[in-house]
């Protein structure tokens, strides 16, 4: 079994895993649209992490991990339970980006549909809310650096993508805002 992350998983697979590879999945877009009121953020202040959602013709890098068979039901029952927060599992084609023309058959965890769903945010409101948001997992403001930190090392050009760029951007305009300095990356 393959397991495809494009948010905390690509840096923190705190799970047992065979091999891992970077690569994409096709037509969706990942998007800072789910609230976290466990991890990122509280109940009374949910922070924001990011979801899939379908856009034809653009791609999300991330990284896949293979699961021993014997590792599977435990290793789901373990990430069941970090993504319990509106996320569930479903199946994607993985292209992995050193084996051109092998797509794997992979599970993704996207959002359920439940009220931790926000739809499309803009920008600003999205930063605003990172900026201030703490949950048991740390710092909202960490997650996003450490996503689009995570999303450059993977090296292809658009790894990167927009949407994260821009928040990123924007986080940093606020830290800067708020530390009294000027944030450089």
């Amino acid at each position: 079994m393959w397991i495809f992350g494009y948010g905390s998983l690509v840096w923190k697979a705190d799970f047992p895993y065979e091999e891992k590879l970077y690569g994409y999945v096709l037509d969706y877009a990942r998007r800072f649209w789910q609230s976290s009121p466990d991890h990122r953020g509280t109940p009374d202040l949910p922070g924001r992490t990011v979801t899939l959602v379908p856009s034809p013709g653009e791609r999300v890098w991330g990284a896949a991990y293979r699961l021993a068979e014997d590792e599977v039901a435990r290793v789901r029952s373990h990430l069941d339970e970090r993504e319990k927060a509106g996320y569930g599992m479903l199946p994607i084609q993985f292209y992995p980006a050193d084996r051109p023309g092998q797509p794997l058959a992979a599970s993704v965890y996207v959002n359920s549909g439940e009220r931790h769903y926000l739809g499309p945010q803009t920008v600003p409101s999205i930063a605003e809310r990172v900026a201030i948001a703490s949950g048991a997992s740390g710092p909202n403001t960490d997650y996003v650096l450490r996503l689009a930190a995570a999303m450059r090392d993977i090296g292809a050009p658009d790894a990167l993508d927009p949407h994260l760029a821009e928040v990123e951007a924007a986080v940093l305009l606020l830290l800067g805002k708020h530390n009294g300095s000027s944030a450089t990356r």
